[in-house]
């Protein structure tokens, strides 16, 4: 493994730490955090969908750790980083970053969230319940990183810096 990509996945890891432990909304005993999202589409560009997944799951710890996020954060995040990341790695169009949150979060990870709410988290909740909650705080935050993403790649030499932060 190269160093670069290492420092800058934990660079992101405690910038969307502090991001997403801003940005909360109070959902039923769901926290959404749209900043997650956020952060989960610019790692997919900028390293690809394992950088993406760890950076998902470090947040996540992070979160869970300090009280400001719940279980339901790991699946929630982690399928949408990586489903980001691999779909755009494939197509290399920017909106599959977005898509590829929207659905690994706001659909999968939301499936997924259900048998942690009822077993681990003793909660009563609808198999189904999770999917718009999950959805919203995925969309907020995918359309706000593709419109970064998009804006940043007009920038001068911003994509052969991104090539050499892969390197």
């Amino acid at each position: 493994m190269k160093t670069r990509p290492l420092v800058l996945t934990a660079l992101f890891i405690a910038i969307g730490y502090i991001g997403g432990s801003l940005i909360i909304i109070p959902l039923g005993f769901v926290r959404a955090a749209p900043f997650q999202h956020f952060m989960n589409v610019l790692v997919s560009f900028v390293l690809g969908p394992w950088y993406s997944l760890a950076q998902a799951f470090g947040i996540s710890v992070l979160r869970n750790i300090t009280g400001t996020g719940s279980l339901l954060a790991f699946p929630g995040s982690m399928i949408g980083a990586f489903l980001s990341g691999y779909l755009f790695q494939k197509t290399k169009r920017f909106y599959w970053l977005a898509i590829g949150e929207i659905i690994g979060t706001g659909i999968l990870g939301a499936l997924a969230s259900y048998p942690i709410a009822r077993v681990v988290m003793s909660q009563e909740a609808a198999l189904f319940g999770f999917v718009p909650v999950f959805s919203i705080s995925a969309i907020i935050g995918a359309v706000v990183g593709v419109i970064l993403v998009y804006q940043l790649m007009k920038r001068p030499h911003f994509k052969e810096r991104v090539l050499k932060w892969k390197q």
